[in-house]
């Protein structure tokens, strides 16, 4: 079986990191790219991506399947059925310090009545030896004010005369 054969390592990751984040008492969030697959709750659905929390506290009946992540919810107090694609999900994070990964921004689609999306964030560059239009790819984070490269130095501390503790008895 070679690497074109394969299943998806995508829904493998995120079980990995929904257990890793509920191990440690982190809330697991994964960011959805939203298209007419993905069924969630439209209302809540910015710039054509939602992020949903999927802890054991806000689902019922939490399935994280190969094909499909399915839950239930409730948004404003009304029960919802949830089912995302696997393939739609960008990224799975903990909310409380953002550690998790982000995966390849699937093809954006625009909904009836929808402007085209904005381009995320997040790039993609394939990994060694991997074919660029393969899945297998290494994400990366990038910010608007320093791409990747750019040589930019992280800033530096103010200076100035050091803050001091003060100690009070």
């Amino acid at each position: 079986m070679n690497a074109l054969e394969s299943t998806s390592t995508r829904p493998y990751l995120i079980r990995a990191l929904y257990d890793w984040c509920t191990d440690n008492g982190l809330t697991p969030y994964v960011a959805v790219q939203v298209d007419d697959t993905v069924q969630v709750p439209r209302e809540y659905v910015k710039n054509g991506e939602i992020v949903l929390n999927i802890s054991f506290d806000a689902t019922s009946s939490l399935k994280l399947g190969n094909e499909f992540i399915e839950f239930k919810a409730r948004f404003a107090g009304s029960a919802r059925e949830i089912i995302v694609p696997v393939n739609r999900v960008i990224a799975i994070y903990a909310r409380e310090n953002g550690q998790g990964m982000a995966f390849p921004v699937p093809a954006a689609a625009a909904l009836p009545g929808e402007e085209p999306q904005r381009p995320s964030p997040l790039s993609s560059v394939p990994a060694a030896g991997a074919p660029a239009d393969t899945e297998a790819k290494i994400v990366q984070l990038v910010t608007p004010e320093a791409p990747a490269g750019s040589g930019t130095e992280p800033p530096k501390p103010p200076s100035g005369p050091r803050p001091a503790l003060k100690r009070v008895k």
